[in-house]
């Protein structure tokens, strides 16, 4: 008789949900996945975390963890193999994530969306935007990642997020003057456990066979 496991929703293409299965993955913690959609999100979802939005972990005790970031440092505090919570480092990397969460998220949006937010051009969202990839290509100019040369939980915090920043015009994104942040992202794009991460599942239906992941 398979064991009960801790339930994630997710939607495969959020960044915010991306790092949070690479926490998990990172963890080598499995769990009942349920890929959901966002035009249709399930009524179990919304009746344990009513903000509608993933990643949501739903822990064996009934308790919920709603945000990713949480989520990723409840998963790497049961268990952390590859050391990604290095204390050394842990407040340098608070700080990039919530630069990250707040500064750059905001002109990645900007920049992606530029059609619905008229008071900037495009290339002025972009370039708002590149203050924070330049930081990161200062870092990786040192390192190999970002805050030393064995990942932490900076780099897969914030790899979804450039990620897509690189994919709202990926010839442009590789015309930039950031060398060492180009090869991360496609070290990262390659690793086997983001490939792992961006599994394709059906979205979940009441009465489907449990999804786990990592299968």
């Amino acid at each position: 008789m398979t064991s009960p496991l801790h339930l994630l929703y997710s939607f495969r293409r959020c960044p915010y949900a991306m790092r949070a299965r690479l926490g998990l993955l990172f963890a080598e913690l499995p769990v009942e996945l349920r890929e959901i959609t966002l035009k249709n999100k399930p009524e179990q979802m919304l009746a344990i975390s009513p903000k509608g939005t993933v990643p949501v972990l739903q822990l064996l005790d009934g308790s919920v963890i709603e945000e990713s970031i949480e989520i990723m440092m409840w998963a790497l505090e049961q268990q952390d193999p590859q050391g990604l919570l290095d204390e050394e480092v842990l407040s340098q990397a608070n700080a990039l994530i919530e630069q990250n969460d707040n500064e750059f998220k905001h002109w990645l949006d900007r920049y992606k969306y530029a059609d619905r937010h008229l008071e900037m051009t495009q290339t002025e969202y972009r370039q708002r935007g590149e203050v924070f990839l330049q930081v990161l290509e200062e870092l990786l100019n040192k390192n190999i990642y970002l805050l030393g040369d064995s990942v932490t939980i900076a780099d897969i915090s914030i790899m979804p997020f450039v990620r897509q920043f690189a994919h709202v015009d990926r010839d442009v994104f590789y015309s930039l003057p950031y060398p060492k942040l180009q090869q991360w992202l496609k070290c990262w794009l390659a690793h086997a456990l983001f490939i792992q991460a961006m599994t394709k599942f059906q979205p979940w239906q009441e009465g489907d066979e449990s999804v786990i992941f990592p299968s």
